[in-house]
């Protein structure tokens, strides 16, 4: 298993859930959710099997080897099998903070998806506050998925920005919604 510099722990449990550094065998599946949810991505295009193989080799590796990743990527698995992905992206280290990513397995979207955002969640604050020690965390999302909010405000996320008509979307301009999460020990 790959490790990631800035963590003492690699993997962070709450039951049968488990993040763990990305794993290279789980790409494929990622690349297949990626471009099945794109609508709701920063991808401007679907992702070939080349362009997946190319960013695990030429960026992701290389993560594991920085004392100061900009961003440090995990697979979320449920009683060992990846079923989504995800990290702390854009980390900026001076300012403790980072965007929040993720993404679960498609199929799961429509029945489980709040259940696995709250778990995720809870097992990624213990990444950021605990181990990175970070100040805030963030959700950067276009507005199309009311229940991705709910899920997130469940967990104390507070909506802090609507960046109006922030990006072109579906021939439209489209609003951005940013939710936060302050650790308070910081």
């Amino acid at each position: 298993m790959n490790a990631y510099k800035p963590l003492k722990s690699q993997t962070f449990h709450l039951g049968e859930y488990v993040i763990i550094p990305i794993r290279y065998e789980d790409r494929l599946d990622i690349m297949k959710w990626r471009n099945e949810q794109i609508y709701h991505l920063r991808q401007t295009k679907p992702l070939t099997k080349e362009d997946q193989d190319n960013y695990f080799k030429n960026v992701v590796a290389k993560l594991f080897e920085q004392d100061h990743p900009d961003q440090i990527l995990f697979s979320y698995l449920e009683n060992g099998k990846c079923i989504g992905y995800g990290g702390l992206v854009h980390i900026n280290w001076i300012d403790k903070n980072a965007e929040i990513s993720f993404i679960i397995n498609t199929e799961l979207e429509k029945t489980e998806f709040d259940k696995h955002w709250r778990i995720y969640l809870e097992l990624l604050e213990k990444v950021a506050f605990e181990e990175l020690k970070l100040h805030k965390i963030y959700v950067y999302a276009f507005d199309l998925r009311p229940h991705l909010y709910r899920a997130i405000e469940a967990k104390d996320y507070k909506k802090e920005a609507r960046l109006k008509e922030h990006c072109f979307y579906n021939g439209k301009y489209i609003d951005v919604l940013i939710h936060s999460k302050i650790d308070e020990k910081t």
